[in-house]
């Protein structure tokens, strides 16, 4: 079936319009496109906040790490260990390990977040600064617990470290409470 010539030649003019018009404005389109990824790229950078603000804000920060750490350690790792729940023979004595290796590791991870926390305000890093390693020797002690490894030592230096940090936040002016995290919040890390 033919076409009629006056169709054949309105569909070539469209076409040929329509691909003049897009090679022209072609590299339009991508500046446009580049300044708009510009734009939001700038509004997606936090803007620098004032000396107070960060001080506030990083005191906060690492009195609810710290807080977190000092509940988890006091409720899986302490308070069974004095309970006597680590010793061998003790009934429930593996479950308790694992909330105590679960726990150590959720409370190593918010110290060091604590630590990062402290760096943001000038007393607070002066206060943490000898126990930084301290809390990084606390790397290894999770395993321990989970394994029932020396679990008195263990203990005991979990318990250490979060009772200095807790006199460093109570000497640079953010005392630190104990806040117990939830199972949701052990089992997650953070």
């Amino acid at each position: 079936m033919p076409v009629p010539i006056r169709r054949l030649c309105v569909a070539l003019t469209l076409c040929c319009a329509l691909l003049a018009g897009a090679t022209a404005c072609g590299s339009a389109t991508d500046d446009a496109t580049q300044n708009a990824a510009a734009v939001v790229a700038a509004a997606a950078t936090p803007s620098p906040s004032t000396t107070v603000e960060r001080q506030k804000l990083a005191k906060t920060r690492f009195v609810a790490n710290a807080g977190l750490a000092a509940g988890a350690t006091y409720q899986w790792i302490v308070k069974p260990w004095k309970a006597g729940k680590f010793k061998k023979g003790a009934s429930g004595r593996r479950f308790a390990l694992v909330k105590a290796g679960l726990a150590g590791a959720f409370a190593y991870n918010r110290l060091k977040a604590a630590k990062k926390n402290a760096q943001g305000d000038p007393t607070l890093s002066k206060a943490l600064a000898p126990l930084t390693a301290g809390i990084d020797s606390l790397k290894d002690l999770p395993s321990k617990l989970r394994k029932g490894d020396s679990t008195d030592a263990t203990a005991s230096s979990f318990d250490d470290i979060i009772n200095k940090v807790k006199e460093a936040g109570k000497s640079a002016g953010a005392e630190v409470t104990e806040k117990v995290p939830s199972a949701g919040q052990l089992a997650g890390g953070s």
